[in-house]
């Protein structure tokens, strides 16, 4: 990816301005605090009661709801803070713009949609934080709007030849230097975006080709922004081109563990949210039916199905007595043309099953409308009947290479004419038969994506805690360790145990014990850090993976760690249980071979912990073991 001083922009580029521009600045100061923050904030009524909203969203569901600004920022965090006041400020300044072949509204729409479905993405996978993502989702395709703004002409002339994304980018890269990825990319970097965040952004459109390794933080939070996408395009599609969409999102969401249900409730509230967020930043946000009728708007209908009567006909002739005469002998659903100019306009609208069509037209001929239908995605599933007064064998031939299916020799023999149809109408039904056999297809790869995904989970999920397992345990920490070689970041391990635990299960019961477990188990999901991993690993047993933490920060955090445990009051009927852990901390050294040696380093810090009396650390360096008072 390019930094921005590396893309040759010769016109202005988005850039926030006011309060969010003076949020921006603080935040690059290591020093700045929340009340820093939320005075500036104040200054802007608009701003600061969309941070409150944003505070009191359903991704801090169950949370108390806060009032203030200082709150708000509190529970967003400073980085959160930024991106969306830098966000918000975007929306504000540019809701239109001298670019006259880019859509401002449906832009800003199209990024407020996929926001929302960002961050609720994120907060079902726990992908990451899901505010932050919220606002990495509205500014993702940031750099559209960059060269709509810096080339309001050259973009206009681009975006007219109507080109899908992907050959977008390949036309802004031959007539710009860069394309909207690479500017969105270079944009966020500039703002202060981390990379782990941008490095996705950039890739988000062609996923598949992001060369991230199957598994990581950053596959994972690719496809997720694809799938936002994704979701973000069936708010601002057309009518006619959900159902396409819609068939796309059933199999992203089975990936996610979402069967069709779920699915369709979860984008269904985003629809909902959408449109109060539009209303609130001013920008459009459609009505859209439910997700279940969208999925059923082109889904086969019983009429078109289940007789030859319904088949819709297409007619081209410029005789009108042929013309009335064939229209009379069919007896479909015909929809007649005078030429074939004509004729490919009503196709485009009509969308026939059948067509047929005279050779000699004036304008364009049959032989060139059947090649103009052909060289469409929908044109290629027609079946077409040409009529012709001749029978040579070399036009005959230059007809079936046209794309025709089947000829008739003038002047047309009814009795002829129906056998035909009925060889098309049984083609018809098997093009639907197959139709509905991808569709079922589809559902059931969905189906095996969700069962696989639950399966998976199943097997990588301590069923007591919810934590991941012991499995799953030394395989993320397998990863960390060759992460850790790859980067020479420093790598530690703690391995914690309950004090006494069979003395609660024996006084208490197992009920009692295990509800100890699932308290230890929440301490210590609210202890980690970001980037740290929990696992239970049997028993009584806790494992905490700290990367890119020395054995000092290791130490701290579990003590800190220790003292909450500590602190913790469990009520047991009458009886109110106090429990305490003992952990043993280690960090990489040289002399370590593999992540089993760091494992049992500190599990022989554990081990001297519990002899050393209980409720305390202990931490292995270098084969010393030094244990922390009580």
């Amino acid at each position: 990816m390019k930094k921005l001083d590396n893309i040759a922009i010769s016109g202005e580029l988005p850039s926030p301005k006011g309060v969010a521009l003076a949020i921006l600045e603080m935040c690059r100061k290591d020093d700045t605090t929340a009340a820093e923050i939320a005075r500036i904030a104040q200054t802007d009524p608009a701003l600061a009661g969309r941070l409150i909203r944003q505070a009191n969203s359903a991704a801090h569901g169950g949370r108390r709801p806060v009032a203030s600004v200082t709150e708000a920022i509190l529970r967003l965090g400073l980085s959160t803070v930024r991106n969306l006041a830098l966000g918000f400020s975007l929306v504000d300044q540019y809701q239109n713009g001298p670019c006259e072949g880019f859509d401002y509204q449906t832009f800003w729409s199209h990024s407020l949609l996929m926001g929302l479905a960002m961050q609720k993405v994120c907060a079902m996978t726990h992908a990451g934080t899901a505010d932050e993502l919220f606002a990495c989702g509205l500014l993702a395709r940031i750099g559209c709007l960059g060269l709509a703004t810096a080339y309001p002409s050259e973009y206009t002339n681009l975006l007219r030849r109507q080109a899908p994304d992907l050959q977008l980018t390949a036309l802004e890269q031959d007539h710009l230097h860069t394309d909207h990825n690479e500017l969105s990319a270079a944009l966020l970097t500039e703002w202060g975006v981390p990379s782990a965040l941008v490095e996705p952004i950039y890739h988000h459109e062609t996923p598949d080709a992001s060369g991230f390794s199957e598994g990581s933080r950053p596959h994972q939070l690719v496809h997720l922004f694809y799938l936002a996408k994704c979701i973000a395009d069936l708010g601002v599609a057309t009518e006619c081109e959900r159902n396409g969409r819609t068939a796309e999102l059933l199999l992203l969401g089975g990936k996610i563990g979402l069967n069709a249900d779920e699915l369709g409730a979860t984008i269904d509230e985003l629809v909902r949210g959408w449109r109060e967020w539009g209303e609130l930043l001013k920008v459009p946000a459609s009505a859209l039916p439910s997700f279940a009728q969208m999925s059923a708007l082109h889904a086969p209908r019983p009429e078109d199905s289940g007789s030859a009567a319904a088949l819709r006909v297409l007619l081209v002739d410029d005789d009108a007595t042929t013309r009335a005469m064939l229209e009379g002998a069919l007896g479909h659903s015909v929809i007649c043309a005078g030429n074939g100019h004509e004729a490919l306009a009503v196709a485009v609208e009509a969308l026939p099953q059948i067509v047929i069509t005279d050779w000699m037209m004036p304008g364009m001929s049959g032989l060139e409308l059947s090649r103009a239908l052909r060289a469409t995605d929908w044109g290629q599933t027609i079946y077409l009947i040409m009529l012709t007064s001749v029978e040579s064998e070399d036009e005959i031939s230059e007809a079936f290479e046209a794309g025709v299916d089947d000829f008739l020799t003038k002047p047309v023999n009814i009795r002829t004419l129906r056998a035909r149809l009925r060889a098309a109408w049984h083609y018809v039904q098997l093009l639907e038969a197959w139709e509905r056999d991808r569709a079922q297809l589809k559902q059931f790869a969905a189906e095996l994506a969700i069962s696989n995904r639950r399966l998976e989970h199943a097997a990588m999920t301590d069923l007591l805690t919810s934590l991941p397992n012991r499995r799953s345990g030394m395989t993320s920490l397998a990863k960390a360790w060759s992460a850790a070689n790859r980067s020479s970041q420093p790598l530690s391990v703690m391995v914690l145990d309950v004090d006494h635990f069979k003395r609660v299960n024996d006084t208490y019961g197992h009920a009692i014990g295990d509800a100890v477990l699932r308290e230890v188990a929440q301490a210590l999901q609210r202890s980690a850090r970001k980037d740290d991993s929990v696992c239970r690993l049997g028993g009584e047993e806790f494992l905490m993976i700290c990367q890119n933490a020395d054995l000092k920060s290791a130490l701290m955090a579990a003590e800190r760690l220790r003292r909450m445990i500590e602190s913790l009051r469990i009520t047991a009927g009458s009886a109110v249980i106090q429990i305490s852990i003992s952990i043993g901390i280690a960090s990489r050294e040289a002399g370590m071979s593999d992540a089993d040696a760091l494992v049992n380093a500190a599990d022989r810090a554990l081990y001297q912990a519990k002899q050393s009396g209980r409720n305390r650390s202990c931490i292995y360096v270098q084969g010393q073991l030094r244990t922390g008072p009580r």
